[in-house]
């Protein structure tokens, strides 16, 4: 499987307890319904991906902690810190209108209402208050809030994101 059909869906943080339990840093807004996927997959930035089984996933305070096959000490679960966890693009629900998985945003152009090209989108930054898009434009690097103000039209098929947001700012 490549890493083109896999979809990240957290980073694993710090280790809770002793028993192997992961927190897990969501990318997403329903994470409890991942507990359904069957097929999960593990790897570092960049691949190479390994799958692996869910044994638990749960909240925990205000963030969530997850249980991982042959994860079974505080020792393994330090091993995995900063690993992403995703599932094939097959085994997640279709998104809604106006929603999108940040795999499927990550390297869209993103131009201007004035047509003006700004960069490609190279990452999503959760603050808690909403997305932002990462744009990179060779050594110009902008944050934009995902966000309807900013963002007028995603188009997925031509690889375009559209915004309203000055090249100068």
């Amino acid at each position: 499987m490549s890493g083109n059909d896999i979809v990240v869906l957290g980073r694993l943080a710090d280790p809770y307890g002793i028993r192997g339990w992961i927190r897990l840093h969501a990318f997403g807004d329903d994470p409890l319904a991942w507990r359904e996927i069957g097929a999960w997959q593990i790897g570092p930035e960049g691949g190479p991906w390994r799958e692996i089984g869910l044994k638990g996933l749960k909240l925990h305070g205000d963030g969530l902690v997850v249980s991982l096959d042959g994860v079974d000490d505080r020792g393994a679960a330090e091993k995995l810190k900063g690993m992403l966890l995703g599932a094939p693009r097959a085994a997640l629900p279709e998104t809604g209108d106006d929603e999108f998985y940040w795999a499927d945003l990550i390297g869209l152009g993103v131009v201007n209402a004035a047509g003006e090209r700004l960069g490609e989108v190279a990452g999503l930054i959760e603050t808690g208050a909403n997305d932002v898009l990462r744009v990179v434009d060779g050594e110009t690097e902008r944050l934009l809030p995902f966000v309807s103000a900013v963002v007028l039209a995603v188009d997925r098929e031509a690889g375009l994101i559209r915004v309203e947001w000055g090249s100068d700012w």
